[in-house]
């Protein structure tokens, strides 16, 4: 039996729609400390990191404890925010895609993203997407992107090899860790990253819509 062929996904701004919602929590947690709110471009550039690590790069003077106040504000923020008003809503075309990879015998999906695990198992829940992934990684077990720790992670769990795995995501931590691990990447131009980013990363191929999704992966990944 050949080696099923894996399709990875981020998921904040690449089948989640979180954007507003970071922004407005990152900015509500660095207000609360008596900070001036990063600007959106440089809370989107973070996008897809660890948590802290993500804090970080937006607070280089923060010493590590006011990094763990500052992450662990945003996480309560962030909460609160997507429990009130229901606002990760899944990109259009994202859920009839993955249904139709899904259904597919030589294709299984997975996940590498910077959310925790428990918050990402909430958000797949919530669209009664859980069962559709063979494989959720997290920076709760792996090192943050743009390492490919993630990456290998998934393509052990499921037995895929490099040459039949591509990473799908909107930022170039996305596509840099696609690199890393010696995967194939498309980028989407919907998320957090603007498209001369992710070409200037690398990014194999860019899709415009979900429904360009399927002729881009049989185009990079072999059968």
């Amino acid at each position: 039996m050949s080696a099923p062929r894996l399709v990875i996904f981020d998921l904040d701004g690449t089948l989640i729609d979180t954007v507003a919602l970071v922004v407005e929590a990152v900015t509500n947690a660095f207000v609360s400390v008596g900070r001036e709110g990063p600007d959106e471009k440089a809370i989107r550039s973070i996008s897809g990191l660890g948590l802290f690590e993500g804090v970080r790069r937006i607070a280089p003077d923060a010493d590590e404890m006011l990094v763990t106040e500052l992450g662990n504000l945003y996480r309560r923020e962030y909460l609160a925010a997507a429990s009130a008003s229901m606002r990760e809503a899944l990109f259009p075309g994202a859920l009839d895609m993955l249904k139709a990879l899904d259904a597919r015998n030589d294709t299984l999906l997975a996940v590498a993203t910077g959310k925790p695990l428990v918050g990402t198992k909430r958000v797949l829940k919530a669209h009664d997407l859980l069962s559709l992934f063979t494989s959720l990684q997290t920076p709760d077990t792996n090192m943050s992107k743009p390492n490919p720790e993630m990456i290998f992670t998934a393509m052990s769990v499921v037995g895929a090899d490099p040459e039949q795995t591509v990473m799908i995501g909107d930022t170039n931590h996305d596509i840099d860790m696609a690199l890393a691990a010696g995967v194939k990447s498309v980028g989407v131009s919907w998320g957090y990253h603007p498209i001369d980013e992710l070409r200037a990363a690398g990014a194999d191929m860019i899709i415009d819509d979900f429904s360009a999704l399927s002729d881009a992966i049989e185009k990079l990944v072999e059968n």
